[in-house]
Order: C-alpha cells, then sequence, then structure tokens
C-alpha cells in the first residue's frame, strides 16, 4: 500500500503587516476581537503559514488563497479552514510559542500541539481518559508529559472527523505515551475507522500530534521550526 505523505511545518508566533495583509474581511474582524497581544500574534501566524505553504503547493499567490469553515456536521460556519475545490486538507493549531500546520493530500487531517502545565492533570485525566489510559498515566514519572501526549492525540482526532470537544475523549482508547500511537478502540456515534495516528516533533516542553483518516502507512515529514 502506498505511503501518505505528511508534511509538517512549524513556526513562532509573530504578528506584523506583511501577515495581517493576507486576512480576509471576516479574519481581520476576528483579529481584532482578540484582547491579547500572543492571541492576535497566534491567529495571525497561523493563518499566514497556512497561506504561504497553500500557495507554494497549489502554485497559486498567496493573496488568492481562501477559506471555507463550514462545519460538516450542522453546516455552521465553525468548523476547521478548508482550501475549496482541491484534494488538499490541512489542521492548524497553536500554544505556547508554536503554531503548527500539518498539510495531506488525498485524507483528512487533523493537529493539535499543547504547551505542558501545571494544570490539574488528575481532574482532567477523569475527564479525558479512559479507566486503563488512567492506569497507564499514575504508573508514569513524567505523568504531565503522559497526560499532555493522550490529550493532543484525541484532540488531533477529534479536529480531523470534525467533532472537536462535542465528542467525548473518555470514549476513545488510544495506546499509551511511550508506545507508538493508534487508536486502539473508539467507542460512540462519532467513531470512525480507519485511522493513523503520529506524534511529532514539538520541542521540549510541548506535545502534539497529527491524525489522518486513512489507512495507508504515514511518511510524515518535519520542516524545521520558523523563527
Amino acid at each position: 500500500m502506498p505511503v501518505l505523505e505528511c508534511a509538517v511545518h512549524w513556526a513562532r508566533p509573530d504578528d506584523d503587516s506583511r501577515m495581517r495583509d493576507l486576512l480576509d474581511e471576516g479574519e481581520r474582524a476576528r483579529y481584532e476581537r482578540f484582547i491579547r497581544a500572543e492571541d492576535k500574534a497566534r491567529f495571525v501566524t497561523g493563518r499566514f503559514l497556512a497561506r504561504t505553504v497553500l500557495a507554494e503547493a497549489t502554485g497559486r499567490s498567496p493573496h488568492d488563497i481562501r477559506f471555507t469553515t463550514e462545519c460538516p456536521h450542522c453546516g455552521d460556519s465553525h468548523g476547521k479552514p478548508r482550501l475549496p475545490g482541491g484534494d488538499l486538507d490541512f489542521s492548524l493549531s497553536h500554544s505556547g510559542d508554536r503554531v503548527l500546520l500539518v498539510l495531506v493530500e488525498g485524507a483528512v487531517v487533523g493537529a493539535d500541539v499543547e504547551q505542558e502545565s501545571d494544570r490539574d492533570i488528575d481532574g482532567l485525566a477523569r475527564m479525558v481518559l479512559t479507566d486503563t489510559e488512567g492506569e497507564v498515566l499514575r504508573a508514569m514519572s513524567d505523568r504531565r508529559r503522559g497526560f499532555h501526549s493522550y490529550w493532543t492525540r484525541k484532540e488531533a482526532l477529534l479536529k480531523a472527523t470534525g467533532h472537536g470537544l462535542a465528542a467525548p475523549m473518555t470514549a476513545i482508547h488510544v495506546s499509551g505515551p511511550d508506545e507508538p500511537p493508534e487508536v486502539v478502540a473508539w467507542e460512540g456515534e462519532a467513531a470512525v475507522s480507519p485511522v493513523r495516528l503520529a506524534d511529532l516533533a514539538a520541542g521540549p516542553g510541548y506535545a502534539a500530534a497529527a491524525a489522518v483518516l486513512t489507512d495507508r502507512p504515514l511518511k510524515v515529514e518535519e520542516a524545521p521550526l520558523r523563527c
């Protein structure tokens, strides 16, 4: 079975007129609604990164790249950005000083990056993990890393399907943080198959993953972090 290429791009948040010039009217309005400068920077960097990478992939000008955000389940405009009229799919995520773009052709992709934090791991684990996953996490020496590994794998999967946090993470059982990433089981109406998971190299203090709705093996190519 031929492999499916999965292109991963990283950038640090920035905010300048060159990036803002590529935003469409709706994106400009959303940009202005952000209060914190860091949120503005992460948003505009994500859209700039997506446009420049997609422009290179399609041979179009970044100024001609326009996205749709229609939800595949309800038809409202809160879905992930998509490039209409082609076979390319991409997913954006950002956290801390990381902005992530994952691009595939011929399949649907979701991606997530999270900066590891000292939030209430035990409380969140009860809302995110299955009983089996919880046992694995409690046995880990680095539980913060383990939890964020679980979280990003599941979040990437739900972004690929378009459910987001509307579907329960506890219905998804993925492999342990120190095992090759895969979906072990998934219960409920949101479940899809086949799925390929990949952990991504976000750097120290971060966890990241991609989920692709395909049965083909993935070939992940990660570009260097753009400063």
